[in-house]
């Protein structure tokens, strides 16, 4: 069977094509009677898709199925690039190009979505919760919604995708505007292809914008492509999220654009072949698919790009300002009203006021210090090397060096830096710039267009440069700094920015007032040098509304000083030291550890443990003494504590600390919080605790905005919400320092006017907490003389070796009032170093001649490291069981021979009494007759009962003694008598 060719295939394919979608192709004849002949309008044409050879077909599409019959047949249709160019679009019919119409437009290759008061054909818009924790969220509704001339992203926490899918015949972009002013906001634009795979570059984070619109551009390859606009917003401040708004979606590289589209009310194209349709100019509005622009009538206005005219309301106190005019030759000025441009009112509807007259001539202010006036009363910069207070220049004398910077307090013209100009979310392009204007003492606002418009105003400076006296050194972050006062009045919710940045169009938020402020001063540390450029922007209200119901809410601005600007004017001088004794030498910074004496000139050491302000180099006053326990570093610049303590304690010993294992950075949270709207976030926390120089301190960073803003300090704090937004496991936001500064360490609880309460952290023990106390100079308008930080280390052999770190039970944040943080850090590595005095010895009884003694800590234990346990001694000894035996013998052998002893005695004194006793009786019988005794024997006629007594009632002893005596042949004892003559006598 011979093969068939691909223009059959083809041929083929859109048969089954038409039968899929219910058309029936009849043979000429059949079934033509049952419907009616196709009509040109009763079907369009459409191409099919490329085949293998670049080539394709033009087929006819009923607009309703199986409502005629006689459809055109396919035809051949043209290359796959071809195309057509912009304000053109290709005739179907005849595939050609043709011009579009006047009062419509054409991309070309491209189409173009800049009406949004609906979603367009081929937009999606979904709402997905990111946090995966949160299974309850319901973010169905979190959606993506028009609003006219642009499409607004949600402002809830939920992620919120816009989506449009385009397939490209070659390589072709996409361009839109945005609107993106809120930093709170995560906002991302990227592509995905037939792969799924998403475009990884960093340009698909949007950056922020606050003052006007920003066009992104994105190239995009052949194909299909997805593009997604998505949006995760993170509000944890009581202030409204702003939403991020989206206009004029370009996308180039189609292969055709079929038809040309009208322009939208508000906007004209005059002649044929508009690629774009121009928008039109003041009081004049347009139709849809306009020509031309029709004026409005006398008694309405209309703003640029507006579709219809309104009417002119009478003119209050409220449309007009007043400004001073310049300085004439005379040194006069005049007070003058204008009124507000572009005009909207009417001067002579009923109840309208009149612009008042200008005021008498007056003496103009005097210039600002660095300037003076020349003879035309136009104040001029004093001279390098010379100085002045607004009136005339003085050269700065010998060994000194004038203060470069600038420093506004009168305001009879706009500086030659500052710009003024209004930003309206709705009319972007007006050229209107009078925000502010200069009225003598103070720069204000003037009412705007609409309440809703910022009123801006910027400074912009080259750079900065410390003076010649003062050393560079790497632990001073202040390169300059600008101080303003200001002043606010509000009947609404009007807020004032203050914004810092690389200029005007990416300078991000520092700080911001709302409401009715009184006079007030606002310092801004100024750490780089691509921070050259301040924005002031005041907004009267949020909330849209054409109306100007708050003209009369203002911002003052009395005084602006920012210090060390390059090329920048002198309003003092200060002494500097030379770099040689010669007259005219140069200025030289004095060596670190240095002051400069005001008098001599000459450069002298500061005492030992103190550290010198690197903005007062000057006096012996610059010298800063260190807190307790801690030291300079080789700089001078700072204190530090090397981790290491000695603290005196009860009874005169000293307890030392070695706190190096808590030196590291260390991280952790407090516990979770939640928002009005349920989204869950942590306050982390980074802590530096000690360390000499070239530690590693704590870091804090932002990752939610482009500048990528890290903190580094002792402390630092940062928001985090866990979230899987950018493939990162948490989102880190508004970092800010709370310690900057070590003040000191040590056990009392108050040093230099910061305290630690003992009740935020009651004491467990006679052992006193370690407080380190930081304190953090920049001030914000909660905490007018900065943040301060207490850290109280407590001695716990029980926790880890990290330690574990707590906030007040009462203040789960960290601070009761938002400017005074205080920690806990429970650790081993808090307590004492060990000691001898911190062990006691238990000896052990003498068991088979060996006695051990044992060393163990006293309890509670209160210490960690320091001295070793010292190893068990074994000593010999003598057992209790040998001298108890020898004792026991000594004892039984020692009472036998006392009572041995005793009975000898007792014995013979026994005798003596017998005897004595029977002396005596003898003696009674012959009164004073001495007895005889002859013999002691018992003779006849005696009575032997009293021998019987002590005879027969001998004790053991005494039977044993009676058997140890000798005995006569008798049988009888012998025992010796002495007779009265004294002769002895032996009685048998």
């Amino acid at each position: 069977m011979p093969a068939r060719s691909s223009v059959q295939l083809t041929f083929d394919k859109f048969r089954i094509l038409y039968l899929l979608m219910g058309i029936v192709l009849l043979a000429p004849g059949v079934g033509a009677r049952d419907l009616p002949m196709c009509k040109e309008s009763d079907y369009h044409f459409e191409y099919t898709d490329c085949d293998m050879l670049g080539s394709r077909w033009r087929v006819a599409i009923p607009n309703k199925p199986e409502t005629c019959t006689g459809l055109p047949n396919p035809v051949k249709g043209t290359e796959c690039s071809f195309s057509c160019e912009a304000g053109e679009f290709l005739d179907m019919k005849t595939q050609e190009c043709q011009k579009c119409a006047a009062g419509t437009y054409s991309l070309g290759t491209g189409v173009r979505f800049d009406e949004w008061d609906k979603l367009p054909a081929g937009f999606a818009s979904y709402g997905m919760d990111m946090n995966v924790e949160n299974i309850d969220a319901n973010c169905s509704k979190s959606t993506w919604v028009p609003k006219g001339d642009y499409i607004a992203s949600n402002l809830d926490e939920c992620t919120s995708t816009l989506t449009y899918a385009v397939s490209l015949k070659q390589t072709g972009s996409v361009s839109f505007e945005y609107l993106y002013p809120d930093n709170s906001i995560f906002f991302e634009f990227y592509v995905q292809n037939d792969q799924c795979q998403s475009t990884e570059s960093e340009n698909r984070w949007m950056k922020s914008t606050e003052g006007d619109w920003n066009t992104h551009y994105v190239q995009l390859n052949r194909g299909n492509n997805v593009l997604y606009w998505r949006t995760t917003a993170f509000s944890l401040v009581s202030n409204a999220v702003k939403p991020v708004l989206v206009r004029n979606i370009a996308i180039k590289g189609v292969a055709y654009t079929s038809e040309c589209f009208l322009c939208k009310p508000g906007t004209y194209s005059a002649k044929a072949g508009s690629a774009i349709c121009a928008p039109c100019p003041l009081n004049s509005y347009s139709n849809k698919g306009a020509t031309v622009c029709q004026q409005c009538d006398s008694d309405k206005y209309a703003g640029i790009g507006s579709g219809t005219c309104q009417l002119r309301p009478a003119c209050t106190a409220n449309d007009y300002f007043y400004t001073h005019t310049p300085c004439d030759s005379n040194g006069q000025t005049q007070q003058m009203y204008k009124w507000i441009e572009p005009k909207i009112c009417s001067e002579s509807a009923e109840g309208a006021v009149r612009l008042p007259a200008s005021g008498e001539m007056e003496n103009c202010p005097p210039c600002n210090p660095g300037f003076f006036p020349n003879n035309a009363s136009v104040c001029e910069p004093c001279p390098h090397g010379s100085y002045s207070n607004g009136t005339v220049c003085v050269p700065c004398p010998a060994g000194t060096e004038s203060m470069l910077g600038y420093e506004y307090k009168w305001w009879n013209r706009m500086p030659d830096n500052m710009r003024s100009s209004v930003y309206s979310r709705e009319y972007s392009d007006s050229e209107r710039d009078t925000a502010w204007e200069v009225a003598g003492e103070y720069i204000y606002t003037t009412p705007g267009d609409l309440d809703s418009d910022y009123m801006m105003l910027t400074l912009s400076v080259p750079g900065y440069r410390l003076p010649h006296s003062v050393a560079k050194n790497a632990d001073s972050t202040e390169l300059s700094r600008i101080s303003f006062v200001f002043e606010t009045k509000c009947t609404a919710d009007c807020v004032l920015y203050f914004m810092a940045g690389y200029s005007e169009r990416n300078n991000e938020v520092v700080e911001h007032w709302g409401g009715t402020r009184e006079k007030q001063s606002y310092s801004y540390i100024v750490k780089s040098n691509h921070t050259v450029s301040f924005t002031w922007a005041f907004q009267r209200t949020e909330g849209y509304t054409t109306e100007r119901q708050y003209s009369s809410d203002f911002a003052k601005i009395y005084a602006v000083r920012i210090s060390n600007v390059i090329g920048g004017v002198a309003s003092q001088c200060q002494r500097c030291a030379l770099g040689s004794s010669q007259s005219g030498s140069a200025c030289v910074p004095c060596p670190p550890g240095h002051y400069l004496n005001n008098i001599t000139g000459a450069c002298r050491r500061c005492p030992p443990n103190t550290f010198i302000r690197p903005q007062q180099p000057v006096g012996e006053g610059a010298c800063i003494p260190c807190g307790p326990h801690t030291h300079s570093n080789k700089a001078h610049s700072a204190c530090v504590s090397d981790c290491h303590l000695d603290l005196p304690q009860a009874g005169g010993e000293m307890a030392h600390y070695d706190f190096s294992p808590l030196a590291n950075a260390t991280v952790f949270q407090s516990g979770p919080r939640f928002t009005s709207k349920g989204l869950r976030y942590f306050h982390q926390f980074s802590i530096g605790l000690c360390g000499e120089e070239g530690r590693s301190v704590a870091s804090c960073v932002d990752n939610v905005t482009e500048s990528r803003k890290e903190v580094r300090s002792h402390v630092c704090q940062a928001t985090v919400v866990p979230s899987d937004v950018r493939g990162q496991s948490v989102v880190s936001s508004q970092p800010f320092s709370i310690g900057d500064t070590l003040i000191g360490v040590t056990t009392e609880t108050t040093l230099d006017q910061v305290s630690s309460p003992t009740h935020y952290f009651p004491l467990e023990s006679s052992l006193p907490d370690v407080i380190f106390f930081y304190r953090s100079a920049e001030a914000t308008k909660a905490c007018k003389n900065g943040r301060s930080t207490t850290i109280r280390l407590r001695c716990d052999p029980t926790v880890s070796d990290e330690g574990h770190l707590s906030l007040p039970s009462n203040c789960s944040e960290g601070t009761c009032d938002g400017c005074s943080f205080h920690f806990l850090w429970r650790s081993k590595h808090a307590c004492p170093l060990c000691s001898e005095s911190n062990y006691k010895e238990i000896v052990s009884a003498c068991s088979q001649g060996i006695q051990r003694t044992t060393y163990v800590w006293q309890e509670p234990q209160h210490c960690t490291g320091g001295v070793s346990l010292p190893a068990q001694k074994v000593t010999a000894c003598v057992t209790l069981d040998f001298w108890l035996k020898f004792g026991v013998s000594t004892g039984t052998v020692a009472a036998l021979l006392l009572v041995s002893i005793s009975c000898y005695f007792w014995k013979k004194t026994r005798k003596l009494e017998y005897k004595y006793s029977k002396l005596m009786m003898s003696a009674g019988e012959k009164e004073c007759e001495l007895p005889t005794a002859d013999s002691c024997a018992i003779m006849e006629g005696e009575d032997a009962e009293d021998d019987l007594i002590y005879l027969t009632k001998k004790s053991i002893f005494g039977k044993i003694k009676s058997f140890s005596r000798e005995r006569t042949s008798d049988g009888f004892d012998s025992v010796p008598l002495k007779s009265s003559s004294g002769l002895e006598m032996e009685m048998s």
